[in-house]
């Protein structure tokens, strides 16, 4: 389970990029995000990073009743932790996602005061509540909320409350999914595939269910999006013993050009992927 469910931490530098797009609602030069969205140096992003975070934090405090704000608080702080902090800086990582989980109740809840409760509905009911939140407007506080508590729960898989809340985050992806199934080129369904594949079948996984996430995903995303053919191997092809199609994916992404504009950042993370996945392939089929 740990292992499986620390390939969630791949799916929050999406997030980022899907929240950096935004960057104007923050009050921040569009070509500061731009900067950011279109590098292909991973480094100098991770080095620079820190001193964006603390801006925001900044920013929110300034700004108590800016929703979008928070929203971008949580998004940053919840893709840093995910995919720059070290995986055996257990506790940093855990309140950096904890962090970014707060904020992303709080800019929803500052957004609409119904979804104030959110937190304290009972996982049974929460996919009903969540149906009143389906207009276009909802969706950047959807997926906001449902990626970072899917990283919080990445962050805390030892933590078995923390692991038993990941259908509640499920849930709020699905909502956004009805809204916009191709939202932030195929992100979301990603997401969902990546959900429905932590289990194999013997334990109750649902790979079938995954498969047609991961696949309407590659649709929105119409190549432009290299992640989902990243996560597609990791997660399905290697849960079902495929090496053909774990093969056939991670060669797509790495002949395909990762210079996509507002999407080059990740392009260029999913492809080294790519290679360490495709390296390691031999020894694991």
């Amino acid at each position: 389970m740990r292992n499986r469910m620390s390939r969630l931490r791949l799916l929050v530098v999406s997030s980022m990029v899907a929240l950096l797009s935004g960057c104007a609602a923050m009050q921040l030069p569009d070509n500061l995000s731009g900067a950011i969205l279109d590098s292909d140096d991973l480094q100098t992003v991770e080095d620079g990073l820190p001193s964006y975070l603390l801006m925001i934090d900044a920013l929110v405090e300034t700004y108590p009743k800016s929703e979008e704000m928070k929203r971008t608080a949580a998004t940053l702080n919840g893709a840093y932790a995910g995919v720059f902090v070290d995986v055996e800086a257990v506790e940093r990582r855990q309140n950096m996602t904890a962090k970014a989980l707060n904020y992303a109740f709080d800019a929803f809840c500052t957004y609409d005061k119904d979804a104030c409760e959110l937190r304290d509905v009972p996982p049974d009911e929460l996919a009903s509540v969540l149906s009143q939140w389906d207009g276009e407007d909802d969706l950047p506080y959807l997926y906001t909320l449902g990626t970072t508590w899917a990283g919080y729960i990445q962050a805390h898989s030892d933590d078995w409350l923390a692991v038993a809340e990941l259908g509640q985050a499920q849930s709020v992806l699905e909502q956004a999914v009805s809204i916009e199934p191709g939202y932030e080129k195929g992100t979301v369904l990603l997401y969902l595939g990546v959900m429905n594949s932590i289990l194999p079948p013997s334990l109750g996984g649902k790979p079938d269910v995954a498969q047609d996430y991961f696949e309407r995903a590659l649709t929105a995303a119409d190549g432009d999006n290299l992640i989902i053919q990243v996560y597609y191997a990791s997660q399905y092809a290697r849960l079902l013993f495929d090496r053909e199609l774990h093969d056939r994916l991670l060669q797509e992404a790495l002949s395909s050009d990762p210079y996509v504009e507002g999407l080059t950042l990740q392009n260029i993370y999913a492809q080294q992927e790519a290679a360490r996945l495709l390296a390691s392939a031999d020894d694991y089929f």
